[in-house]
């Protein structure tokens, strides 16, 4: 980190932002002007509870007591500098009514999890027996209210999350099962990237807020249900250089559903890769990979979809918004009949396009109804995308492979996803840029399909 953020570390009051506007073709887009003050140390020594403002220290390793919640007031900022370790109590939370900003780096990351916890990263374990859903250590996870302006996290893990709220929650909205994280403020910016998620009961929730959620590893999310990212209404921005693997449901989903204030949802879902998606959700028709449903909106273009439950999903009751979507250079794989035989979700209204890999013709009926069954048996194993390493066909139940561990899923040499990705649009940009109170870098649409690419850039993991 910059030296002022280790001796000086920027603190947001009640005027947290001052913004300055911009046009760009129809949109405007606001750009940040933070103001600076010298923010307050907070101790290690004794273990956390209450409320805080502030920093945590550099390489610091902090505790949340048994029973306590951080929580972060109106006006307030704090701060997690590089390298931080932050341990979390059963059924703790942060709690954020203010603005919170995790800074880790890509040699000093930061951590909030929980200490000691064990990973179980093994095919032949069901997830009712995997601590990351079902242990009884999980905390409560990052609760921002309607009033919290900014939550930035960059190259932070976030692990072990989504407990019950077992005492009176941090506010009053909270109640239940807790999210992964939960963002709600039209006006504010959720910002996660070059982060990590492991081990959730539930998902990331954004009922409002504009998004730019990038170059981000997501793995166990949902135990018998939720998402990765799910968004409702008045959430706007980009995902995208994403690897989801094993998410209950689907990786990322957008909806319009709720009666927030806020703007219609339009997301950008582009250059992510899906893997063993949609199999802890036993409903039919829901999950595996990525979803538009009532009155969203938005572009998903040059996604890889590899061994998840179903395709792209174009929820056809309540509608996605079909007159403002555009979608296509999609690579879907699948080891089975039942895989292949939803690249098209049967019953849902995905528009087969002429870029998508394999190309739709070679195994759809001639007419093709939308939503029709259809047999797929012909691709069973077709358009393998060839990652470094990770064996296709899968050599163990797919389900339990919700995890990255030692599996590389960077492109090979003579990948069918290299350079066929589609680059004539942009980024949506809905938040700032800037290196602290913003998104560092919103990355392009890339040459290549997935979040590897064959140039370095997109997902650094």
């Amino acid at each position: 980190m910059k030296q002022f953020q280790l001796a000086a570390l920027a603190i947001l009051s009640s005027a947290l932002v001052l913004f300055s506007c911009q046009k760009r073709g129809n949109d405007v887009i606001f750009t940040s002007k933070p103001v600076i003050k010298a923010a307050q140390g907070i101790s290690d020594s004794v273990p956390l509870c209450g409320t805080y403002k502030g920093h945590m220290a550099a390489g610091k390793t902090y505790t949340v007591g048994p029973g306590c919640n951080i929580v972060v007031n109106v006006g307030d900022t704090l701060f997690m500098d590089a390298g931080v370790h932050l341990y979390m109590s059963p059924a703790s939370s942060i709690a954020v009514k203010g603005s919170f900003i995790s800074l880790g780096t890509i040699d000093s990351p930061n951590w909030i999890t929980v200490n000691g916890m064990l990973k179980t990263d093994n095919p032949s374990v069901n997830a009712g027996s995997d601590s990351a859903y079902t242990s009884k250590r999980l905390w409560c996870g990052i609760n921002c209210d309607t009033s919290c302006n900014l939550l930035v996290l960059k190259w932070t893990h976030i692990e072990y999350t989504s407990a019950s709220f077992t005492a009176t929650p941090p506010f009053p909205s909270l109640s239940g099962t807790s999210h992964a994280i939960l963002f709600q403020n039209s006006n504010g910016s959720f910002i996660m990237e070059d982060s990590w998620m492991y081990g959730s009961a539930d998902e990331v929730r954004v009922s409002n807020g504009k998004v730019c959620i990038m170059r981000n590893t997501i793995e166990k999310l949902g135990f018998t249900g939720g998402d990765g990212f799910n968004c409702k209404h008045g959430t706007v921005g980009d995902i995208a250089y994403n690897l989801f693997i094993g998410v209950a449901t689907n990786g990322s989903k957008a909806s319009d559903k709720g009666t927030y204030s806020g703007p219609q949802t339009n997301l950008n879902m582009y250059n992510n890769t899906y893997v063993n998606g949609g199999y802890r959700r036993s409903s039919a028709g829901r999950g595996g990979s990525l979803n538009y449903e009532e009155g969203s909106k938005g572009m998903a273009y040059n996604n890889i979809i590899v061994n998840c439950k179903y395709g792209l999903r174009i929820v056809n009751n309540p509608p996605a918004d079909t007159a403002h979507m555009k979608y296509g250079n999609t690579l879907s794989y699948g080891d089975s009949a039942n895989i292949t035989n939803q690249f098209y979700p049967q019953g849902y209204i995905t528009i087969p396009q002429p870029t998508d890999i394999p190309v739709p013709s070679s195994f759809l009926p001639s007419p093709y109804t939308l939503g029709q069954v259809y047999s797929g048996a012909s691709v069973v194993g077709a358009n393998n995308p060839m990652f470094v390493n990770y064996p296709l066909p899968a050599t163990q139940g797919i389900a339990n492979i919700a995890y990255v561990g030692s599996y590389n899923f960077r492109l090979k040499p003579g990948s069918p996803a290299l350079g066929v990705g589609y680059r004539g649009f942009s980024p949506m940009i809905a938040v700032p840029i800037d290196p602290v109170f913003g998104a560092t870098e919103v990355t392009p649409p890339g040459k290549d399909l997935g979040c590897y690419q064959s140039d370095g850039t997109g997902n650094k993991h």
